[in-house]
């Protein structure tokens, strides 16, 4: 007997989207399962099944794929856009795999970012229970004070939920801003931004340097490289950093 898994974890591992998304797009009502409208999370399904995503069939990736970009400025961190802005897949040249980015970095957030076709992967490394760091480097308005630095280091309250400890020093003192260097597990929407503005320090530039172990290197700009089986098993380790 064939084995079944759901339908947003089968989505996942055909190179669609991240479970998360894929989630979405059940809800949304884009997806068939055999010709009819699925909009339940707890469907399963199997290869014997016919699976579409907006009227396109979709199958398992045969060949899993790992790339680190070194994102641009300009460049939103999805697979399309409503709005006709460039995705950072207009970066990766020569892939044939269907590749999507894992997790998101902001329009005008700059470095480190992973593209996979493996939604295991993708899962386990923006799940909050494996606290994969991520580190960032923040250029702030103003000087913050040692109050507001423990404020961000202790936590910030957000949407009504306090983040986790976060690890904030000092890396340059410019004449009008900061550069500062913080470290966190957690994927909120927007989080290091939404910090510094709580404690009245915007952030003017903002770049991820690091995801666990893995760092950008010599990777310029707009850049990318697949990452060694090595590096894959890293980030998918438990509390990497």
């Amino acid at each position: 007997m064939e084995d079944k898994i759901r339908l947003q974890k089968y989505m996942a591992q055909c190179g669609v989207a991240s479970r998360r998304h894929a989630e979405e797009l059940i809800k949304a009502g884009r997806v068939k399962v055999n010709g009819s409208i699925i909009t339940e999370m707890g469907t399963l399904v199997s290869e014997q099944d016919r699976v579409e995503v907006d009227g396109k069939l979709i199958k398992k990736e045969k060949k899993l794929i790992y790339i680190m970009l070194n994102k641009p400025s300009g460049y939103v961190s999805t697979v399309s856009d409503p709005e006709g802005r460039k995705t950072v897949l207009d970066l990766i040249d020569g892939v044939n795999e269907r590749i999507y980015p894992v997790g998101r970095l902001d329009y005008d957030t700059t470095g480190l970012i992973i593209l996979t076709n493996d939604g295991d992967f993708a899962f386990e490394s923006t799940h909050p229970g494996h606290e994969t760091k991520k580190t960032y480097m923040a250029e702030v308005l103003g000087m913050p004070s040692n109050r507001a630095l423990q404020s961000l280091r202790s936590g910030i309250m957000l949407d009504g939920k306090l983040t986790a400890p976060a690890r904030v020093e000092v890396v340059d003192i410019k004449p009008k801003s900061t550069v500062l260097k913080i470290i966190i597990h957690e994927g909120r929407n927007r989080q290091v931004k939404r910090m510094c503005e709580a404690v009245n320090h915007p952030v003017l530039r903002l770049k991820r340097t690091a995801v666990g172990r893995l760092t950008l290197g010599d990777l310029k700009p707009g850049e990318w490289r697949y990452l060694s089986l090595r590096e894959v098993k890293q980030i998918r380790g438990k509390k990497n950093g």
